[in-house]
């Protein structure tokens, strides 16, 4: 009965092994719906999903699967989307003009607002009213808290550290996911830097256990059953697993980046803020090393995601594969499924197997 934890019980699902939730249009309601099937929890993040949208996703994952499934939002808070003056737009000039250039291209002109609004997003996913929701980037407003509870949506706050960890307790959010530096993506710090933020799993899972009497689902490194039985020895009472995920071919993330999360170079992955302006793992490239050499003159979120979404996409349309960016765990060498029915089942079958042994104390993981 490995699988009857608190995480289980609460999400109301068979397994606790949440997928995670992918920005930048990575998720699918095709992946969400295999693992909700399969007795995990599915996650489709809405990130840069139009408020207009958001209802229309979550009907679409009900048609797909009957089971519970999650959604993501960032959380905003005031000062987190910079006014773009002079200054700032002679910056994104200066660091990304001439990679506009060899593509034929200018930079494009500033738009009226880069992101979704955040406050109708979180009225649309309250309207929808998802099984659960997760956040990142702190601790949505009250109201958003109060909603939740009145509709039954189960809350999950992200934390970095001990110290969000605890914040997000006293929220009253009903579970907390500690999300170590191995992870993929962006880092959801909210309360120090992401980078003062950077515990490994082995330090970060054991430290929140201790400090928070909510369950605790690990997240960050965790590609197969190794994973989940470590997690479970640290404390958690489930994981939540990203990249290897979305190196399936149900994800929405393209040929280019499943291609390279297969490939030798996912074994270098890289800290940096060069593609969205708050720091996130990808796998290292010429184009993020040069970018971020810039250091403190890149421009914040969600301007430099803006302008590099608009670089990437003309660089798509050409084949230009190396202006692309490509989010990856640093376990990206264990990835070897590209089926998520075959993942899960795999998870599945070989972690209580891993468990017995260390219960056993035999043979070495």
């Amino acid at each position: 009965m490995w699988n009857a934890t608190a995480i289980s019980k609460r999400l109301g699902i068979e397994y606790p092994i949440i997928q995670g939730p992918f920005g930048g249009g990575a998720s699918s309601v095709d992946l969400v719906a295999v693992v909700s099937n399969a007795g995990g929890l599915g996650s489709f993040g809405l990130q840069i999903v139009e408020a207009n949208e958001i209802g229309t996703i979550i009907g679409r994952i009900r048609k797909a699967t009957e089971r519970p499934f999650s959604v993501n939002l960032w959380v905003s808070t005031p000062g987190s989307i910079p006014d773009v003056d002079g200054v700032m737009a002679g910056k994104i000039q200066a660091i990304l003009a001439p990679h506009f250039e060899s593509l034929g291209l200018e930079v494009p002109p500033l738009p009226e607002r880069f992101v979704p609004d955040p406050d109708e997003q979180m009225d649309a996913m309250l309207e929808a009213r998802p099984p659960a929701v997760s956040f990142v980037y702190g601790i949505p407003p009250d109201w958003v808290l109060e909603q939740c509870r009145s509709r039954g949506i189960t809350m999950m706050g992200t934390a970095t550290t001990v110290q969000e960890a605890k914040a997000l307790e006293l929220a009253d959010v009903d579970c907390i996911i500690a999300s170590s530096s191995e992870a993929g993506g962006h880092r959801g710090s909210f309360i120090k830097s992401a980078e003062d933020s950077l515990s490994g799993a082995i330090s970060l899972i054991p430290q929140v256990v201790d400090n928070v009497k909510l369950p605790v689902v690990a997240a960050g490194g965790i590609v197969d059953a190794r994973g989940i039985a470590a997690a479970f020895a640290l404390g958690a009472q489930g994981v939540q697993i990203g990249t290897a995920f979305l190196a399936c071919d149900e994800s929405n993330a393209s040929d280019p980046h499943r291609e390279a999360l297969f490939s030798s170079h996912a074994k270098n992955t890289k800290l940096s803020r060069a593609i969205t302006g708050r720091l996130a793992r990808n796998i290292q490239s010429d184009f993020i090393d040069e970018i971020h050499l810039n250091g403190l003159s890149i421009p914040p979120y969600p301007v430099e995601a803006w302008f590099v979404k608009q670089l990437q996409a003309a660089a798509f349309k050409q084949k230009r594969y190396e202006y692309l960016s490509f989010s990856a765990g640093q376990t990206t060498s264990l990835i070897r499924h590209k089926k998520a029915r075959e993942l899960m089942e795999e998870l599945v079958c070989e972690t209580p197997r891993l468990l017995e042994r260390m219960c056993r104390g035999s043979a070495a993981l």
